[in-house]
């Protein structure tokens, strides 16, 4: 399920961090599932159990997923009007990125590609037609 660099430069909660987003964004990780508790994880991966908790904190921070004390961290429902903030954010980096690539000779049907190809790995999403 999760595959961790350890020979990366990014640290490995960095990692975890990212890959726990990139399930909940794929809807791999359905809206209110529990995740392995820390311990699990952390057997699993054979990783430090602090280095998951600080994964989940950090999720948790950027309202991915919620916990309840007792029974563990769960994935956050999609709130879009919560993380409106978030959104500005994200919309303006991708801007900023799309520029670049422009910028440096990436043609407008190349991004259009990419585009599509993330949506059909992510399965459609919304369309706007």
């Amino acid at each position: 399920m999760l595959e961790l660099d350890t020979r990366s430069r990014k640290p490995i909660y960095e990692q975890l961090v990212d890959k726990l987003k990139e399930l909940i964004i794929g809807e791999v990780l359905k809206p209110d599932e529990q995740l392995p508790s820390v311990r699990t994880l952390a057997q699993q991966l054979t990783i430090n159990p602090n280095t998951i908790q600080k994964a989940y904190r950090e999720l948790e921070n950027q309202g991915f997923i919620y916990s309840q004390k007792g029974k563990g961290s769960f994935v956050n429902p999609n709130n879009q009007s919560k993380d409106s903030e978030k959104r500005k954010v994200i919309l303006r980096e991708l801007e900023s990125m799309i520029l670049e690539a422009l910028y440096f000779g990436i043609s407008r049907e190349e991004i259009m590609n990419i585009i599509k190809n993330i949506d059909a790995l992510k399965g459609g999403g919304e369309r706007n037609d």
